[in-house]
């Protein structure tokens, strides 16, 4: 009788460790399986980042390539925009100058017509 007490004991302390073990192996499994889900998880999301900051990066170089390209163009537009204004300045000094002329010669003209009288009538005298 003992020894069959001590047999259904061993017998039960078995089934024990084998279903211990059972569910072991099962949480192991588990964990692992949970694990490889989250880091599957995390490894999406640093994926989609990765590729986000890919983009960006080329963004960011197209945008330096367009904004080079418009101080270049820029710079022209600047440089055409002061030779025209410096045109302008000079036919200003042209309109000036030929003002003045037009007015010395204006003067002339009085002077010659004006002595060209006083000629006249000194000889019609």
């Amino acid at each position: 009788m003992l020894s069959r007490l001590l047999k259904e004991h061993q017998a039960k302390q078995n089934e024990r460790r084998e279903l211990q073990e059972k569910r072991r192996r099962e949480a192991i499994t588990a964990a692992t399986c949970l694990t490889e889900a989250l880091v599957d998880h995390l490894n999406v999301g640093v994926a989609q980042a990765y590729m986000n900051q890919r983009k960006l990066d080329h963004e960011v170089k197209t945008l330096q390539v367009q904004a080079a390209q418009f101080a270049k163009q820029t710079g022209q537009w600047i440089g055409m925009v002061e030779n025209f204004n410096q045109a302008l300045k000079e036919i200003g000094d042209v309109e000036n100058w030929a003002r003045s002329i037009e007015l010395d010669m204006r003067t002339i003209a009085t002077a010659l017509e004006y002595v060209y009288k006083g000629q006249l009538q000194s000889a019609s005298s």
